[in-house]
């Protein structure tokens, strides 16, 4: 295989990207909107971009993924794709019936410099948009950022769209949960439930990209949040945004426009993670926390102080998106397992010092870089050998080039089922990922010890 090519001499590259650990803002945008009940997502460019967008979470989620496209032609690629976007708003609301029209924009449309916003009210104008009905948007050009910072712009043209003040506050709390599975987010909603905070969670896929086979196809699933739900973000109490890449935009902006306070945390996996998620939300909706709750976290706690000895002074290497990798690292440090190469593919600086401080104690040096790629982590590796491997599927290559344990975390992940189904996040997710963790290491200690080593109790 060609990864087994790549050099141990590295080289610092400014430009060339190799086996780029992230995809495109379109795609984060996309899910975000599937995210919201009876929205039909738009892609303002040509087809084959709308095509890649929808495969590549139709094989993530194993489920069917719907999209529109404005089917840019060369005329639309030179001249703008004005009228063949405001046709396209047309055609939809009057064959699939939408509640919500989810437009986000693409490499072609941003370079020729389309105007969403004159567009959209051209198109309220000439009374294409049915009375209750709405089109919300985002711009998301694919050539910076990443899915995470289109997931991220499209929450905060979810806000921009609905979010409304009516001086009346209701007692709930707004958590925009971060480009997480719906497994997660329906987890967030149960532990919410369980303190009995309520809550509007948004986006929510829940439902929606994991839902039943019941023989029937529902083109806009149950799940998902309500325009109803979503008006009401400008009268709550508080924001919980949780990843502050993918959910800080859209909670800082009902905290600017609304006078909605916000507070920004790490998403909620692990121990220490999922302790401060819960105990901000019992301060600022003045709950206490349940013995049911209590009693989760000590089930994590247990099986992290029994499995320790096959955990500690473990390295790992990771990749993927930058608020997973901050809350992960934790998470492993917690376990005393040495995080070594970390590489998101998402820009930012604050990431690679958000890193550092977290494996400040660290015994061996830790190699970190955002707007990164694999290359870069297969190299890393080749000189200073992991014990573990945790990334999406792309990981497998190095993982089997390398003979590596692999947990396969994060997005896309296109060779196995469970990630949409089981979460990662709260004290059950933290179990969840401990036990991959742990089945990976000890399936390793049992293929390679010897004939006198081999336990039958571990």
């Amino acid at each position: 295989m060609l990864l087994r090519h790549t050099p141990t001499d590295i080289t610092d590259r400014k430009a060339l990207m190799i086996n780029p650990a992230k995809t495109c803002q379109p795609i984060g945008a996309m899910y975000a909107s599937l995210g919201i009940h009876g929205c039909m997502p738009h892609s303002h460019g040509s087809q084959g971009c709308c095509s890649y967008h929808r495969s590549t979470l139709t094989r993530h989620f194993k489920e069917p993924v719907v999209a529109a496209t404005s089917s840019f032609t060369e005329g639309s690629s030179v001249f703008g794709g004005q009228s063949n976007m405001i046709q396209a708003i047309d055609n939809i609301f009057t064959i699939y019936e939408p509640e919500i029209i989810s437009v986000h924009t693409t490499c072609l449309s941003e370079t020729i410099g389309d105007d969403l916003t004159q567009i959209v009210k051209k198109a309220y104008d000439d009374g294409k948009v049915p009375a209750g009905k709405h089109v919300i948007y985002a711009p998301t050009p694919s050539y910076v950022g990443s899915h995470v910072t289109g997931f991220s712009n499209m929450c905060k043209g979810i806000v921009s769209g609905f979010a409304e003040k009516t001086g009346e506050q209701k007692n709930q709390m707004n958590i925009i949960p971060g480009y997480v599975e719906p497994s997660d987010m329906a987890e967030i909603k149960r532990l919410t439930t369980e303190m009995g905070v309520k809550t509007v969670l948004f986006p929510d896929t829940s439902g929606v990209l994991n839902g039943p086979q019941t023989g029937r196809y529902h083109m806009y699933p149950k799940g998902g949040t309500t325009v109803e739900e979503l008006k009401s973000t400008g009268d709550s109490l508080g924001t919980l945004a949780l990843g502050s890449f993918a959910s800080s935009l859209a909670a800082k902006l009902l905290d600017t426009k609304f006078k909605v306070p916000c507070r920004v945390l790490p998403l909620p996996i692990g121990l220490a993670a999922t302790d401060r998620f819960i105990d901000t939300l019992r301060k600022l909706a003045g709950v206490t926390v349940p013995d049911s709750v209590t009693f989760e976290r000590g089930q994590l706690v247990d099986v992290m102080t029994d499995m320790q000895q096959y955990l500690y002074g473990k390295k790992v290497a990771l990749f993927g998106d930058p608020d997973q990798l901050i809350a992960l690292t934790e998470f492993l440090v917690s376990l005393d397992m040495v995080p070594v190469h970390i590489v998101t593919g998402t820009p930012g600086k604050e990431f690679e010092a958000t890193i550092a401080e977290l494996t400040k104690d660290s015994f061996v040096p830790v190699n970190v870089k955002a707007h990164s790629d694999m290359f870069q982590l297969h190299q890393w590796i080749k000189n200073e050998p992991v014990d573990l491997l945790m990334g999406n599927t792309y990981g497998k290559y190095i993982a089997r080039d390398e003979d590596i344990p692999f947990v396969r975390h994060g997005f896309p992940i296109l060779d196995r089922v469970g990630h949409s189904y089981f979460p990662t996040v709260g004290y059950r997710g933290g179990l969840r990922l401990l036990e991959q963790i742990l089945n990976a290491l000890l399936d390793r200690k049992d293929r390679d010890s010897s004939e006198e080593s081999f336990e039958l109790v571990m």
